[in-house]
C-alpha cells in the first residue's frame, strides 16, 4: 500500500484518497448519517485541510473521533 501522507501524495491523490475512503458504503455522503456524520452536512469539507496539504488525515479522524460517541 502507498503512503497516504502528505509529504507522498500529491493533491489530486488526497482528493482520490478522501473519495475513495467516503464511497466505501457505495453511497452518496453529503448529509448521509450512515458514518455516523449525524446529518452534518458536506463529509468531504472535513477533509479539505487533508486535501490541502495542511494536516494528515490520521490527525482530522483523531479529532472527530471524540465526537462520534462511539466506544473505541
Amino acid at each position: 500500500m502507498k503512503s497516504i501522507l502528505i509529504k507522498d501524495t500529491t493533491k489530486e491523490e488526497r482528493i482520490r484518497i478522501v473519495q475513495q475512503g467516503l464511497s466505501a458504503c457505495g453511497g452518496a455522503c453529503d448529509y448521509c448519517n450512515g458514518c455516523d456524520n449525524l446529518g452534518g452536512g458536506l463529509v468531504d469539507s472535513f477533509y479539505e485541510p487533508y486535501i490541502n496539504g495542511e494536516k494528515e488525515i490520521r490527525e482530522l479522524n483523531e479529532a472527530y473521533r471524540p465526537h462520534t460517541g462511539l466506544v473505541r
